[in-house]
């Protein structure tokens, strides 16, 4: 079974690395490497099924909606596809696509999810990319990427409150830090990770204080 589960990781990184080609900086495969290796870390001090948390890492990002003009289906049906095509049983399946599908910190808005531990695991490894040192660079790579302003201080941070709403939303960059990234070190469930992101939470906080710093020219 080891060996059987060791293929089944090895396919489906090769499957990722050839679907993400290309893709924009902040959720290319890099991105999936490092929330796949942070899921194994995380693994590490819980109780939990590895396969899925290895497998649901590495396809989490497969087709993000932000790419494919807010499709939430399209990243679920590619993974399930090829999941199918390289014959691992349907619970298994099931039980990835479930977490692909309530992974992302926007269906935190809604109050139907069921987390388990697999889920957890992974939400928190993805989460961790989001912030410190790369989620930093990934913030304003997203934002090069679509146009936005690096920062205007006319125009506040939104506080959302639908899934609709915060997947509209189009304020500069800066703004990400408020209407997202500060809030994640308190939304981490395994203790592994509440203590990685205290770490990255707080350079975060030390870059934005430079950041206005330096905006308003004082240094």
């Amino acid at each position: 079974m080891a060996n059987e589960n060791k293929i089944a990781i090895e396919k489906t990184v090769d499957f990722v690395k050839l679907e993400l080609c290309g893709a924009e900086g902040g959720h290319d495969w890099w991105h999936v490497y490092r929330v796949w290796k942070n899921s194994i870390a995380i693994c590490k001090t819980e109780n939990c099924n590895q396969l899925i948390v290895e497998l649901s890492s590495l396809l989490h990002d497969i087709a993000d909606p932000k790419f494919h003009n807010g499709d939430e289906d399209i990243g679920p049906q590619k993974a399930q596809q090829f999941l199918f095509s390289i014959e691992l049983p349907n619970e298994i399946i099931d039980r990835v696509i479930y977490i692909i599908r309530h992974i992302s910190f926007k269906n935190t808005f809604d109050d139907n999810t069921k987390n388990n531990n697999e889920l957890n695991i992974v939400q928190d490894a993805d989460r961790l990319d989001a912030i410190g040192a790369i989620g930093i660079a990934r913030t304003f790579n997203y934002g090069g990427y679509k146009g936005n302003e690096l920062y205007n201080p006319n125009i506040p941070p939104k506080d959302y409150k639908s899934k609709e709403e915060y997947k509209s939303g189009n304020s500069p960059t800066l703004n990400h830090f408020y209407e997202k990234l500060l809030k994640l070190k308190g939304m981490m469930n395994t203790h592994t990770a509440i203590r990685i992101a205290n770490n990255r939470h707080q350079f975060m906080e030390t870059f934005l204080k430079q950041f206005y710093s330096e905006w308003n020219g004082n240094s």
